[in-house]
């Protein structure tokens, strides 16, 4: 598993589309459907618990690449 991966299903110039890691998604598109980040298997360690911590940003960071 790679960081970033998951699934996330974006609507991008009216077209739905899925990707299994955020790095892959556009820079601009119109909305998030469905923002799913894959967490490492448990038991975490100290850096899984540092990169779960991390979706949240994650989420608002692609928010702000939402068009109007």
């Amino acid at each position: 598993m790679a960081k970033g991966d998951g699934e996330y299903i974006i609507l991008v110039k009216g077209e739905v589309k899925t990707f299994t890691n955020w790095k892959d998604i556009p820079g601009s598109f119109e909305n998030i459907i469905k923002f799913n980040p894959t967490p490492p298997p448990s038991p975490h360690s100290e850096e899984d618990h540092e990169y779960i911590n991390t979706f949240d940003d994650k989420l608002h960071e692609l928010m702000s690449r939402e068009e109007e």
